[in-house]
């Protein structure tokens, strides 16, 4: 049973890192010297609600985190 939780944590930790790391940051970047806002020159698909894919990038790192935290709260149990 323990087996099972190990794997299926590399399993959601790998998951969890790969969402995270395709996320777009918040910085602005070299426009930011310039004095342009960070959402200047986006498309209005980037600014529309909860349908964007950042919206969606964010619930799935909130869901992965919490299976994270699962996994984690389980093998701890099952350790001791």
């Amino acid at each position: 049973m323990q087996t099972l939780f190990i794997v299926l944590h590399i399993i959601v930790t790998c998951f969890l890192i790969f969402v995270v790391l395709m996320q777009e940051g918040k910085d602005p970047g070299m426009r930011g010297i310039q004095g342009a806002s960070s959402d200047m020159g986006d498309s209005y698909f980037k600014k529309a609600g909860g349908t964007t894919k950042e919206a969606m990038f964010t619930k799935v790192t909130t869901t992965a985190a919490i299976l994270f935290l699962i996994t984690t709260m389980v093998l701890v149990v099952l350790s001791a």
